[in-house]
């Protein structure tokens, strides 16, 4: 990794400021998926071991701009207590007296404080100077843990980077999502196979025409099949096409087959007339034209099967986007399969995010891939070769 590390740093008697990404989903205060606060608690233990103040910052959903109790974090400090098993100390607003306050008490005794939703405050967002500079007069050195926000150029992610200069550091989680997802691109083990799912093409294009430059085989399954067979004069009934996206379809069709790289589409599907549970389905080939006015939503047993085959001597595998609605158990069936076959690998295993990794959760095979990224958009835009303003505004070793 090119970025300097919290390992690089005397922590000791310092207040340190963590940018985590705890936008976790909250129902009746109660937190339904903590992988992204899990994610970072070696971050935090490693400076609270190495005798540091921890200053805790997140964002938590899209309160624009403005304080709205339906997007105060106070429900992730109570959490994070018992997950920490220490005092969270919680802090009614992110700057100002209501934060430098519980700050400067916490120093006192080498404490965890967490400041109310950064996104309560406009300038976040507006990536403004003042409102970083505030942020940065809490602490001595500033570490970024959120590769989740890592796509975002914000104030506490961006604009207050400069203002610790060689303290800039990355946390563990973003140093494990670095590593995984650059090793990907860089340097992996072949074959290396992507697997790209999903609603549409229009999201990944710019992922697909990067890792055709890196992959040797590409899968797709999901809705953004259906521009692809659109494309290709195959019948596609009221399935999900992006007709706008039929000249990218056979860009990348022509590209895969200019460099080499197999590109598989699905062969079969589960069609219904619409996404509803208990609904009649059908298993057809996608160049069966008796999909009528029905709908493809899910990769059939036969391209499950193929999917398992082709991933069997996969070295490096990258995996973002469902094989179909799998939410709904009748369509769940080529997520879950393909799922299986990815924790099969006996090699590197990264799932990039989103839905990917609820499916891999459902399935419960979670501990048996390498690395699950906590960024959806962050580690789709990097899979797609982009700059990522928070690693930007890191300094490089």
């Amino acid at each position: 990794m090119t970025k300097h590390s919290i390992r690089d740093l005397e922590l000791s008697g310092q207040r340190v400021f963590i940018r985590v990404d705890f936008n976790v989903p909250i129902k009746s205060g109660k937190i339904s998926d903590e992988t992204r606060m899990t994610s970072s608690l070696p971050t935090i233990e490693h400076a609270l071991e190495h005798g540091a103040t921890v200053v805790l910052a997140s964002h938590l959903g899209r309160p624009k701009g403005k304080p709205a109790p339906e997007f105060s974090l106070k429900p992730v400090a109570t959490r994070l207590a018992e997950l920490l098993k220490r005092d969270v100390v919680f802090a009614e607003d992110c700057i100002g007296v209501a934060a430098e306050r519980p700050v400067q008490e916490a120093h006192a005794g080498g404490k965890v404080v967490l400041l109310e939703n950064l996104r309560f405050h406009a300038e976040e967002e507006a990536n403004d100077d003042r409102f970083a500079a505030a942020l940065a007069g809490l602490a001595d050195v500033y570490v970024n843990d959120a590769f989740g926000a890592a796509h975002r150029a914000h104030a506490s992610v961006a604009a207050i980077v400069p203002r610790f200069g060689d303290k800039a550091v990355a946390g563990l989680l973003m140093e494990k999502e670095l590593r995984y997802l650059g090793l990907a691109l860089g340097e992996p083990d072949r074959p290396f196979v992507g697997i790209l799912g999903g609603a549409k093409v229009s999201d990944k294009i710019e992922v697909i025409e990067n890792l055709l430059s890196k992959v040797d085989r590409l899968l797709i399954g999901g809705a953004m099949a259906y521009t692809f067979f659109r494309a290709l004069g195959l019948p596609t009934g009221k399935s999900l096409v992006e007709e706008d996206k039929l000249d990218a379809a056979r860009d990348i069709i022509t590209h895969a087959k200019a460099r080499d790289v197999e590109l598989n589409l699905p062969v079969d599907h589960v069609v219904a007339n619409k996404i509803e549970a208990g609904i009649p389905t059908e298993i057809l080939k996608v160049n069966d034209p008796r999909i009528g006015d029905r709908m493809g939503l899910d990769i059939g047993p036969e391209t499950t099967k193929l999917y398992s085959v082709l991933l069997r001597d996969a070295k490096t595998v990258v995996w973002n986007g469902p094989m179909g609605v799998f939410e709904i158990d009748a369509f769940a069936a080529g997520t879950l399969g393909v799922a299986r076959a990815v924790a099969d690998v006996r090699g590197t295993t990264i799932i990039g995010g989103g839905d990917s990794v609820s499916a891999i959760n459902n399935a419960g095979l979670a501990d048996r891939v390498t690395h699950i990224s906590t960024g959806g958009g962050a580690s789709l835009e990097f899979l797609g070769g982009q700059t990522l303003p928070g690693v930007a505004a890191l300094p490089d070793k």
